[in-house]
């Protein structure tokens, strides 16, 4: 395997030189540059990550922390941050921060503090959690995926829009009585929750139904919305004619809970969700529509960005949503209704 110095002799430079024009590091004439990378290509030379390392002083790896690896959000941002940090040349390193393991405590008291890393991203922390703050406390560029920081740049969803965008696909049907379900107040994704259920308030306080506004609580899953769709919708004289789940996951449970109660979708319920979850296609969901993996490849953008320029300003990224119409919405029937 060709070295360094193999470069060098075939380039006809010193290794030092040879070695600045690699990596970048100190001033090497663009014709220069250009005959060492040549030379490189040629001989097939790979530069080892400590060698980069000691060149640039950083370690070439990136950390990412997330409370999930097995969920389709999650994994999606994931799959999305690897492939911008392959196309770098950068190594990542993952922290699975369940939340309420033992593990997770660990993550963030000792891993994390020994700053193997040039960067972080952090994929669904939340801020009351005040895990984001002990993360800026590692000295290191910080990226939020999903939530609200002042702490650090941010990269999500407009969630606002997305709930308000849902809400008005309703309302532009003829539905007035539209509940929002899911989020349980002690949700790990509060703010995502909250921001949602803002969006369809809004959009119910600009159309004048203020005093339709409902909502549902629900734990943000398939189960979850399951269990509160079965209980909103088995009362017939109090049943909506459209639901906004707070995502696909929950809507598509409050789905399966109107078929075994004999309510047919859309004839007399609609329900959208956000997100459009890779099962969002299977029920014919209509659903916002965010892409995950856009998410992570920006995030991997503004941390490089923050890592080459220390001093840079906090950046902010909301993504809009687009709306997807599938069949689990319709107009509302004036049968429909019970209220």
């Amino acid at each position: 395997m060709a070295g360094i110095a193999d470069v060098a002799a075939r380039a006809g430079v010193s290794k030092a030189t040879a070695s600045r024009a690699l990596s970048g590091v100190g001033y090497v004439s663009s014709t220069t540059q250009g005959r060492v990378r040549r030379a490189a290509e040629e001989l097939g030379y790979v530069p080892s990550a400590g060698a980069v390392g000691l060149a640039t002083g950083r370690t070439q790896n990136i950390g990412v922390v997330m409370p999930y690896v097995n969920r389709w959000f999650f994994a999606e941002v994931l799959e999305g941050i690897q492939q911008a940090l392959l196309e770098q040349g950068l190594d990542l390193t993952l922290y699975d921060a369940k939340p309420g393991s033992a593990g997770r405590a660990r993550i963030f008291d000792d891993f994390l503090a020994r700053k193997r890393f040039d960067g972080l991203i952090a994929v669904g922390l939340e801020p009351v959690d005040r895990e984001l703050e002990l993360l800026t406390r590692i000295d290191r560029p910080i990226v939020s995926v999903v939530g609200s920081s002042d702490l650090t740049s941010v990269v999500a969803v407009d969630d606002d829009y997305a709930a308000c965008r849902a809400t008005e696909h309703l309302l532009a049907l003829g539905h007035r009585e539209i509940v929002f379900v899911g989020g349980a107040p002690a949700s790990h994704w509060a703010h995502v929750d909250q921001q949602r259920l803002a969006g369809y308030q809004r959009a119910m306080e600009e159309a004048g139904l203020s005093a339709f506004v409902r909502h549902v609580h629900s734990e943000v899953t398939l189960p979850g919305g399951y269990a509160a769709a079965a209980d909103l919708l088995s009362d017939a004289r109090d049943r909506p004619t459209a639901i906004v789940g707070v995502c696909d996951e929950v809507a598509i449970g409050a789905i399966i809970a109107a078929r075994r109660l004999g309510i047919q979708v859309p004839a007399d319920l609609s329900v959208v969700g956000i997100d459009d979850h890779e099962f969002a296609e299977m029920f014919a969901l209509t659903t916002l529509q965010q892409v995950p993996r856009e998410q992570g490849r920006s995030a991997v953008d503004v941390l490089l960005s923050e890592i080459a320029e220390p001093a840079r300003e906090r950046t902010e990224l909301r993504m809009p949503a687009r709306l997807i119409v599938r069949s689990s919405t319709a107009p509302r029937r004036e049968q429909s209704s019970s209220l």
